[in-house]
């Protein structure tokens, strides 16, 4: 298996189309409308690593080597 780098949160909401900016990323990030496994996260670089769950506008979406 790969060594695969943990990759930010704004974005991986950018590269999976969950966001049309990396300005829009920042505004529901920091206006909380974005989770981490289960919890309201509102940094921009947190870094997501392989099965961390990423929930926004009701949508789940789980990390893993396809959408990193």
């Amino acid at each position: 298996m790969k060594n695969i780098k943990p990759i930010e949160l704004g974005q991986f909401l950018k590269l999976n189309n969950l966001v049309s900016s990396g300005g829009e990323a920042k505004i529901l990030i920091q206006g909380c409308e974005v989770k981490v496994n289960g919890m309201v996260e509102t940094r921009r670089k947190k870094k997501l690593r392989l099965g961390d769950v990423v929930e926004i506008h009701g949508r789940h979406v789980v990390v893993d080597q396809e959408n990193m």
